[in-house]
């Protein structure tokens, strides 16, 4: 092994091969005709055993899945691939952002996230996040039962067997004909295959570390990133997510606070305090950890390709409807107002940021434009499934004020989160968890749930309050554990997980990867 380098790619060469072996040993485990793992022939498909699935005994000895909505599949199918392309659209944004001697690295460390996180989220990551809950434990990470989409069918939904009439779907949509003999889950996700459900969750844990990129870059050797986002997904985002909706004790009930009063949980509906708190306060402390860019303050560190930049936000705003209206699972009135509040919020706030630049600076910034649109995005995700037009108006106004004065207040501390991940996402994500406690109706429901305070009721300000403790308790989490994760990595890693002066004045393209985004000879 000459460099340094050749030995690091020689151990992810390793890891590999051995992750190989273990999923082969798994698969062999789940054949079919040894039974091996709860894994037995059946007459449709391969039953499980999973309790937490809806089959049923045909009476011949064969078990079948529960009838899945085709509708609700083909949508969540296509919600599940925009989500997916989001990232790429994340890699233009932040790319266009940087400067040109770092794109390459930019686009690499995108890229090898969506790579490690495809892997990452079937070997382990969904069952910790979304793993039965079987004990007391449970409340903080979910159990290992999905280890290898162990017991996760393709054919299968989740849910509890009963009568079609009585699926969660069915009264929402005024009825539907069905045949005395089909079967269905009675509860939520229960319309389409278990598979697919735990496929579009992990777009979202594919995103989420995506966006920690923006507040680093520029600083962090490539090997070392990628140990980062597998512990990160491991330790942090994980965790979350079980917490708020696998279950645990943000979602569960632990942080009821009247338990009198109609609301349990805290309410995040696609992801503004799992995703974008989780990345926004994570990307600020791996600014802090690893310190500011060689000339920060002293030389231009502009954006090198301003098209790029919206044509990213673009393919953000367009895949975000699969984010937010994806979110309801089904395709239903639910998921029609998600898509409507989402796209009039992201509206709102990029009218509003361009405004706020406009008169601060002189001039109205596209670049300020396109983050106040994604600002917008960010603060309506948590509240899209709860709250009216109207309301997304104000979330949208929220959004491009508090952001902005956020970026202003980040680049007065000097503080070099290098493309404002803290400002946009963090604060976006927070501002966006508390007014959805604030604006929540119970008239998008029609079950009434979702009550806020602006309703002048108890259950609203109880609502109100549990919003607020579990996005604190997120940011506690994520910031705090994020922290220890870089620190641990910097003492032990060779020579710090930075890379040297010399390679940041050279660019990452160069140093790291040996390659330029622009060759112009």
């Amino acid at each position: 092994m000459k460099t340094r380098n050749h030995k690091y790619a020689l151990l992810l060469v390793v890891a590999v091969a051995a992750t190989s072996a273990g999923a082969l040993s798994q698969a062999f485990a789940q054949q079919v005709g040894d039974g091996m793992d709860g894994y037995v022939k059946g007459t449709s498909g391969i039953y499980t055993g999973n309790t937490n699935e809806c089959w049923y005994d045909n009476g011949e000895g064969g078990m079948l899945p529960c009838k899945i909505d085709s509708g609700d599949t083909a949508w969540i199918l296509t919600a599940t691939s925009l989500v997916l392309f989001m990232t790429p659209g994340v890699a233009f944004f932040y790319g266009g952002l940087a400067r040109s001697k770092n794109m390459v690295n930019v686009l690499g460390m995108t890229l090898i996230v969506m790579g490690l996180i495809s892997v990452q989220w079937v070997l382990w990551g969904y069952s910790l996040a979304f793993g039965p809950n079987t004990s007391d434990a449970n409340k903080f990470m979910g159990s290992l039962d999905y280890v290898g989409f162990n017991k996760v069918s393709h054919y299968a939904p989740l849910g509890a067997l009963g009568a079609c009439t009585d699926q969660f779907a069915y009264s929402s949509r005024g009825g539907y004909v069905v045949s005395p003999e089909e079967q269905c889950s009675v509860g939520w996700p229960g319309t389409v295959p278990h598979q697919l459900f735990a496929m579009f969750q992990a777009t979202f844990a594919i995103i989420t570390p995506a966006l920690i990129i923006g507040g680093i870059i520029d600083r962090m050797k490539f090997s070392a990133f990628v140990v980062f986002i597998l512990l990160w997904a491991t330790f942090v985002y994980d965790p979350i997510a079980h917490w708020v909706w696998g279950g645990g004790f943000i979602g569960g009930g632990s942080i009821d606070l009247n338990k009198d009063l109609a609301p349990t949980n805290a309410l995040d509906f696609a992801g503004g305090t799992v995703v974008h708190i989780t990345s926004g306060f994570s990307a600020l402390a791996g600014a802090l950890i690893l310190g500011r860019r060689l000339g920060y303050g002293k030389v231009p560190m502009e954006p090198h390709n301003i098209p790029m930049v919206v044509l990213g936000v673009s393919i953000l705003w367009f895949g975000w409807f699969g984010f937010n209206a994806g979110s309801e699972v089904l395709a239903d009135g639910v998921a029609v107002s998600a898509w409507v509040v989402t796209n009039t919020a992201t509206g709102m706030a990029a009218i509003t940021w361009a405004l706020m630049a406009w008169a601060h600076t002189g001039k109205p910034s596209i670049v300020g434009a396109a983050s106040g649109a994604v600002a917008g995005l960010v603060a309506i995700t948590p509240a899209s499934g709860f709250v009216g037009p109207m309301a997304a108006i104000i979330i949208g106004i929220a959004a491009g004020t508090v952001c902005y004065g956020c970026v202003a207040f980040k680049n007065s501390r000097k503080w070099d989160d290098a493309l404002d991940v803290w400002g946009v996402h963090g604060m976006g994500g927070f501002t966006g968890a508390v007014l959805t406690g604030t604006l929540a109706s119970p008239h998008i429901w029609d079950t009434g749930f979702g009550i806020g305070a602006w309703t002048g009721t108890p259950e609203g300000y109880e609502q109100q309050a549990m919003n607020i403790i579990g996005a604190l308790i997120s940011v506690g989490y994520s910031f705090g554990v994020t922290i220890v994760i870089l620190k641990v990595m910097d003492a032990v890693w060779p020579g710090g997980i930075r890379v040297t002066p010399k390679e940041e004045e050279i660019g990452l393209d160069l140093a790291q990867h040996g390659e330029r985004a622009y060759v112009n000879e």
